[in-house]
């Protein structure tokens, strides 16, 4: 079987899943290829990865986008090469990921896949392809894409356009995405899937697949940490993100280092000057790290994980929290709560700060869970499992 697949990039998260899905897939004897745009100063991961467009063309793209609102509209040429390069490699699966980010012309591609009967599957990685603008919308509590997004409060937001073009965005993609003779939707959370159930690609078979992580990386491993950040004696709080702001709780955490006595300490992983310039002075900082051996020594050292994010679909940061040892408290927001049941962790109403401190001091100072406990509750998010739930799929027909 051939199988190709497509993100906007080869590496972050949904990067690293295409890759590994792809090599799970040659393990089985299959042949699969990668594509992803052309970004400046990148090699490519491997010979079964190609890259298309060029840095001028999807430079231009992101500026037309940003006056015309069309995000989805432009990368003809690159897009071109991509299906000349589907063509030549004639997929039984081609598999796509996320479709957004300034390098792709829309049309084109699904044209290609209509013309063709292309067997399709798409992960949605959040909720953008069935929204006139944006991946999120719990933030600005909308509920318009169920019907069609007009008047948009967030289009100033990525894909971020001088003007509202949500209600003509919302019929293109109806239109290019409705109709495909063969596509399976995966979702990485039941958060997710019900949505898609709700839109416009309720028509598609949807499938739940959660995100997996690398148990021999993320596992209780002891280090110096305390000692090294001078949190011996402390109750540490720990959370971790790519980009820290308001979607990710920021403000929450600054209000519980507030609350929190001396005994408690915050370390928050992936912060930049901007960030650490905001945080009170009894907050630990550290920058981003893409190792993420060190990742598990910050998580096992952690009494706690939390995570106040107000907008997500299945947080890879909860499951590598659990596989290290340490419990988890989480606003329910999106998919956030999936990861947890009632043997490692806890879920707050979103927006909860009180409910959030109430449960961060009952589990430092009562120690209601255990490490066994929750590292046998991440061994249900092994990733090997997971890509082999992607082959089968693919192999089902």
């Amino acid at each position: 079987m051939k199988i190709a697949e497509i993100n906007t990039c080869h590496y972050g998260s949904t990067g690293k899943i295409m890759l590994q899905i792809a090599e799970c897939a040659r393990k089985h004897g299959h042949e699969a290829k990668t594509f992803s745009r052309q970004w400046k100063g990148q090699t490519l991961p491997n010979e079964e990865h190609t890259f298309f467009g060029s840095h001028f063309e999807h430079g231009l793209h992101h500026a037309m986008a940003k006056i015309t609102g069309k995000s989805e509209c432009y990368s003809f040429f690159g897009t071109k090469s991509l299906v000349k390069a589907l063509k030549k490699f004639q997929p039984d699966v081609l598999h796509l990921h996320n479709l957004h980010g300034f390098y792709l012309h829309l049309p084109t591609l699904f044209n290609y896949i209509k013309k063709y009967n292309v067997r399709v599957v798409w992960t949605l990685h959040d909720c953008w392809a069935f929204t006139g603008h944006c991946p999120y919308f719990d933030m600005a509590e909308c509920k318009k894409w169920r019907t069609g997004c007009h008047n948009c409060s967030q289009y100033k937001t990525y894909p971020e356009s001088v003007f509202d073009n949500a209600k003509a965005g919302y019929r293109r993609k109806q239109k290019w995405f409705t109709g495909v003779k063969d596509m399976t939707v995966v979702t990485p959370s039941k958060w997710l899937a019900d949505l898609t159930k709700q839109s416009f690609l309720r028509e598609y078979p949807v499938e739940v697949i959660h995100n997996g992580i690398d148990l021999s990386v993320f596992k209780p491993t002891p280090s110096d940490f305390r000692k090294k950040y001078n949190c011996e004696g402390k109750y540490i709080l720990l959370c971790v993100a790519f980009v820290w702001s308001k979607r990710k709780g920021m403000d929450v955490l600054i209000e519980l280092s507030k609350r929190l006595g001396d005994n408690y300490r915050l370390v928050l992983v992936g912060t930049n000057e901007k960030v650490e310039s905001e945080m009170p002075e009894n907050v630990v900082c550290i920058r981003k790290t893409q190792n993420q051996a060190e990742l598990a020594k910050i998580y096992t050292a952690a009494d706690v994980y939390v995570n106040p994010t107000r907008e997500d679909n299945f947080p890879t940061v909860n499951m590598e929290s659990l596989a290290c040892g340490t419990p988890v408290i989480t606003f329910q927001t999106g998919g956030s709560p999936e990861a947890l049941d009632e043997t490692c962790g806890v879920v707050v109403g979103k927006g909860d700060v009180d409910g959030m401190e109430k449960a961060v001091r009952e589990i430092c100072e009562k120690a209601p869970f255990t490490q066994e406990a929750c590292v046998a509750r991440a061994k249900a998010f092994d990733k090997e499992d997971k890509f082999e739930q992607y082959v089968r799929l693919y192999e089902s027909r």
